[in-house]
This record gives structure tokens, C-alpha cells and sequence, in this order.
């Protein structure tokens, strides 16, 4: 029988990564839901070809737009609109799994109405557990969903921790994460105050969207990856190091109590972790090229220790530190980082004052405890003020 799929977030690049995927197993897979937030133009592409049961555009303009391309093309794919319908098409009982590809905070509520559901979730919006933190996972728990990480490092432990999780906490000793470095690995920091928007998004290795293209080269994705697998896989954070591995074909490791370390190797191409978790526990064919070890370029690693890597990356330290503050701060960072380097794409500060905001927002804004989802949205509402108040002192200069 198929699995019925909503995909949050189809036409960004996990979403199209996603289809790819599925449209090589259509015997497999029926698309329920797609949901985008304005690029009307390529959700009708994907609605024509996978005619999925619905498509959520977030814009009120572009489901309108879509709407009338839909009904000049004779598709029965109904047109939904707005923040509700996402967390709709998430939990309805029709949905057997969800990918989670919407990027930041917007993507929490559907995250949750999917964990709550108890849906299978393929979670790539590493932000649901960067600012959800303990509620995302009580809402996981409480209704029973399987909670499969797509980021690749994320997917990489998981297929090499040992498959009862209840062995972890005796049996891992180290969660190793690797880091390609980004574009600016070699770069000297006297110079990352002429860094250009597109040249920070072109990242040496993988195809992503320009707001993760930045954080790879602010070494803030990192960052991130490191809060959620703080989450993920209940180990300390101290139990968690970054290590620079420029060819990104150890996608991260596991360092056992014994010495051994398991490592997940691949070709650098999304669409591997995310047939992994589309399957699971099963595997099937990707699209994703093979490593041919013959041909392959040789493997090294870089310590974050060093002192010229400390200074190209001064963000990741910030992960650490928000784990070890008061219960919200990581959704603080995680509101400031996305101001940040939305005000950098758009030339409005510099990239090297990133960190800045960042530091300037987790030094004003003191959350409590959050209790619910309108909470994390108050902090994260407050953390985002935050920012762009800081960032109005800055000069570009």
C-alpha cells in the first residue's frame, strides 16, 4: 500500500530534493499535500505532475494566482491559504508521514500539529528543535510520532547509533559532527567585511537555499546542528564536537565508550538522507551518485581549535553557551540569526556583523521558561525586535 506524504515546504530545496525522490518510487508514495509560501509558478508545476489532494501557498496572493493556473489546467488539486492550513495538511488523519522542509521559525506550528498527530515526521527545519527545544519533543513523545532527522549530519548519527535508543546514553561516548567550512575556510577574517551576498552562498559542496548558504559560512548551520542534537539524541553538549572535514564525505560520527567510531559516508546530494528517511527502516535508490573509492579525493579533517578557524567562526561558541542558559535562549539565537542574515542577502549590514546581532540579541533578550507554542512565538517576536534594533546601529562602513 502507498504512504500518503504532505511535504512542508515543497518548493524550496529539500522540497524539490524530496520529489525527485519520490518520483523515482510513485508505487511507493502519493503526495497528499504540497505547501509553499509564494512561488506559485513552480508549485503549479509540481501540482500538474504529482496532483496532490491539496496545495497550501502561505501568500494570499500566490494561492490565488495558483488557483486560477489549477483551474485553466483542469487539476482537481484544491488550493488552500494561510499559516492554518499548513498545520491542516501536517495532522490530517489521511497523512502518514510529513517532511518538514520550511525553513525557520514559520515552520514550527505545522512541525508540532505533525508530532502531535503522531506522523511520521522527516524533520529538515532543524529550527523546530533549535527554538521548540523540550515542548517540540514533548510533542513528539505525547503523540507518538517517529521523529527521523533529515540534515545530513543529523541523519548520519542516526543510521550510526545502535538502533535501540535506550542503549545510547551507556554505549556513546562523543557525537562528532562534520563541517565543510564553507566558502571561507581558507580566507583571511580581515577580509570578511567585503564578503558579497553571492559569494556567500556559493558553497563549495552542497546546492542549498541563500539563507543556509550563509549560515554554512558563518558556521552558524553548525551551530544549529549542534542544539539539535543536543535534543535529538539526549547526550550532553558537552558530548558534542565540530570537526572541519572540507570534502564532505563523512556526512558526522559516533565515537562509542569503547573507541570505536562509526561513521555515515556518502556523496554530498540530499536526496540520500532523504530517501533514508522516506524509507526507514527499509532503503531505497536515491538518485544520489555512488562514492567510487578509486576516484575519490583524499579525506581530512581540521580542528575548530585552531586559532584562525576560532576567528572565521566566532558563531558556533554561541551554540554551547545558549545550551547552557535559561530554557528559550536557543529560540533567542536562532530569531536573531535569521534577521541577521535576511538583513545581510539584502546588503543592509555587513557580513562580518552577523555576529553582532547575534551577540547584541542574546545580551538584551532574557526569556522564561516557555510553556506553550504563543510563548516561543513571543520570544521569538521579541528576539527578532532585538535584532533589527541592533542592527540599525551598525554602519556599513
Amino acid at each position: 500500500m502507498k504512504k500518503t506524504v504532505t511535504v512542508l515546504g515543497s518548493t524550496g530545496s529539500i522540497g524539490v530534493n524530496t520529489l525527485d525522490v519520490i518520483a523515482r518510487h510513485t508505487d511507493k508514495y502519493h503526495l497528499f499535500a504540497l505547501t509553499g509560501a509564494r512561488q506559485h509558478e513552480l508549485m503549479l508545476s509540481q501540482c500538474l505532475q504529482f496532483k496532490p489532494s491539496f496545495a497550501v501557498m502561505v501568500d494570499p496572493d500566490a494561492a490565488k494566482q495558483l488557483e486560477a493556473a489549477l483551474k485553466l489546467a483542469n487539476s482537481s488539486t484544491r488550493v488552500l491559504c494561510g499559516a492554518d492550513a499548513l498545520c491542516d495538511v501536517a495532522s490530517d488523519e489521511r497523512v502518514d508521514m510529513v517532511m518538514a522542509a520550511i525553513v525557520g521559525a514559520a515552520g514550527l506550528a505545522s512541525c508540532m500539529a505533525a508530532a502531535l498527530a503522531g506522523k511520521r515526521l522527516l524533520l529538515a527545519n532543524k529550527e523546530a528543535l533549535v527554538v521548540g527545544a523540550e515542548l517540540f519533543m514533548d510533542a513528539v513523545n505525547k503523540g507518538g510520532a517517529k521523529l527521523l532527522p533529515i540534515d545530513s549530519e543529523h541523519s548520519a548519527i542516526f543510521q550510526s547509533l545502535p538502533e535501540n535508543p535506550q542503549a545510547w546514553p551507556s554505549s556513546v561516548s562523543k557525537i562528532i559532527l562534520t563541517a565543510s567550512g564553507g566558502p571561507f575556510r581558507t580566507r583571511s577574517p580581515l577580509t570578511f567585511k567585503d564578503i558579497t551576498p553571492d559569494q556567500a552562498c556559493a558553497h563549495p559542496n552542497w546546492v542549498m537555499g541563500r539563507k543556509i548558504s550563509v549560515d554554512s559560512a558563518t558556521m552558524m548551520n553548525k551551530a544549529l546542528e549542534v542544539i539539535e542534537a543536543k535534543f535529538l539524541f539526549g547526550v550532553d553538549p558537552s558530548q558534542i564536537e565540530v570537526v572541519i572535514h572540507p570534502q564532505s564525505i563523512i556526512h558526522s560520527m559516533v565515537e562509542f565508550v569503547d573507541g570505536a567510531i562509526v561513521a555515515q559516508l556518502g556523496t554530498p546530494d540530499m536526496r540520500m538522507p532523504i530517501s533514508y528517511g522516506l524509507a526507514w527502516p527499509e532503503r531505497i535508490s536515491s538518485g544520489a551518485s555512488h562514492i567510487d573509492f578509486k576516484q575519490a579525493s583524499q579525506m581530512t579533517f581540521e580542528s575548530m581549535d585552531d586559532e584562525a578557524h576560532q576567528s572565521r567562526y566566532p558563531g558556533l561558541a554561541l551554540a554551547w553557551e545558549a545550551l547552557m542558559a535559561p530554557a528559550g535562549t536557543t529560540a533567542v539565537l536562532n530569531a536573531s540569526n535569521e534577521v541577521a542574515v535576511d538583513l545581510f542577502l539584502n546588503q543592509k549590514i555587513r557580513f562580518d556583523q552577523i555576529h553582532q546581532v547575534n551577540l547584541s540579541a542574546l545580551s538584551s533578550v532574557h526569556p522564561t521558561a516557555p510553556n506553550n507554542l504563543d510563548d516561543l512565538l513571543e520570544i521569538d517576536r521579541l528576539s527578532r525586535q532585538a535584532a533589527l534594533s541592533s542592527a540599525k546601529k551598525l554602519t556599513m562602513v
